[in-house]
């Protein structure tokens, strides 16, 4: 049996939801934030049977969607003046952990 962590934008989580409910995958969903951008993002914790470990990854990695979006990066040193332009970056997708379960319970 395996925990499979994956977090994802709030932008993918819905969707992400709803297919793993479609396909009869329980998952516990929490709300995080943080990385690069500080931006909302939605944590799935997935206990599978090995088996299905693939088909869980699969259907992630459909729902997850890389996208572009611009940022203004932060200001260099304090009092420096120089303007700041919007610059392109990769964001979206998703950061998946996989682990292994000694024990399950479910009471």
């Amino acid at each position: 049996m395996k925990l499979i962590n994956a977090i994802v934008q709030d932008k993918d989580a819905t969707k992400l939801s709803n297919a793993l409910v479609k396909n009869k995958i329980q998952a516990t969903r929490l709300s995080t934030s943080g990385g690069f951008l500080r931006s909302g993002n939605t944590t799935f914790l997935v206990a599978i049977d090995d088996q299905r470990v693939q088909e869980v990854l699969d259907i992630i990695k459909e729902v997850s969607q890389k996208r572009k979006q611009f940022m203004v990066p932060p200001m260099g040193i304090e009092g420096e003046r120089a303007a700041a332009y919007p610059v392109e970056i990769e964001v979206g997708g998703a950061t998946v952990f996989t682990q292994t379960i000694d024990d399950f319970y479910r009471f």
